[in-house]
């Protein structure tokens, strides 16, 4: 039995999930109230109907604080019960989250006369706070589009197995750290393709990127070392109970090297049979 929380800011594309859920074969609940959580997580343990058995429930900050706050320990419980249980929290920029709102015309379910939007979404901000803290996964949708999103949930939430999941994200500094990681490295040391003319517009997805940074001893060493690291430390996270790990890697555009060592982590651990994704969120 297995049962996802979806829950973040209204604007980061809860909805998205939850259809995206639905098209997998989840049972999907929008917006149940909190306090109801219980009631239908005993129900699920007395009663295991054959169409529960892969259930997703909608929560958003319209839920009284109060039972916001228990809702990390409802879900310990529930672990308890026997329930695989997980929670997702989704979020994006507050600037993002404007935009947004003002591009579809939606009233945030938290502003009213005496609260502009704004002020709405820093108090959902507050609100949600336990559960920002407390979530198995949190995906930070800035930059992500619908496509992407879904890309994202169908990959990270279905994969099948109970290795945790790998998704290996490149980054550009100049353009902001992702907030929705576990590991972030910099490669900014090492040679710039960037400085080399013909080899400006292309990616480290293109040969002529990865021969010149395969020709350097410092990215051998770069990605042997980063290789070394993550597969003496996985297993521990495996061992803790993880189920997501997020590794970024971040150069200075986002266009050369920490594409290029993305790509050669994403394709080791992927011939090792893990679970593994790549984004490379400046291409974009």
């Amino acid at each position: 039995m297995r049962l996802l929380i979806i829950t973040g800011l209204s604007g980061s594309g809860k909805t998205i999930a939850l259809h995206t859920l639905e098209d997998l074969g989840y049972y999907c609940i929008d917006n149940l109230p909190i306090c109801l959580l219980e009631a239908f997580s005993n129900h699920l343990v007395e009663d295991p109907e054959p169409i529960f058995r892969h259930t997703a429930v909608g929560i958003d900050a319209r839920s009284q604080p109060s039972h916001i706050a228990k809702l990390p320990e409802m879900v310990a419980k529930m672990r308890e019960q026997g329930i695989d249980c997980e929670m997702i929290f989704l979020e994006a920029q507050q600037e993002t989250l404007i935009k947004r709102f003002s591009e579809t015309r939606r009233k945030h379910p938290l502003s009213d006369d005496d609260h502009s939007l704004d002020e709405a979404i820093r108090q959902e901000q507050e609100v949600l706070e336990p559960l920002a803290s407390t979530a198995d996964l949190r995906i930070d949708t800035t930059h992500t589009n619908l496509h992407e999103l879904r890309d994202l949930i169908r990959g990270r939430v279905t994969g099948g197995s109970r290795q945790v999941s790998l998704l290996f994200e490149s980054f550009g500094f100049k353009h902001g750290v992702p907030r929705d990681v576990d590991f972030v490295f910099d490669v900014r040391c090492l040679p710039n393709p960037h400085w080399q003319t013909e080899l400006r517009p292309l990616t480290g997805l293109d040969g002529p990127v990865a021969n010149f940074l395969e020709s350097s001893e410092e990215s051998s060493q770069m990605q042997a070392d980063l290789t070394r690291f993550l597969e003496s430390w996985i297993p521990r996270f495996e061992a803790d109970g993880r189920s997501y790990l997020t590794i970024a890697i971040g150069c200075t555009g986002g266009q050369h090297r920490s594409v290029y060592i993305t790509d050669q982590l994403y394709r080791h651990f992927k011939q090792q049979g893990r679970n593994v994704l790549s984004r490379h969120r400046e291409l974009s």
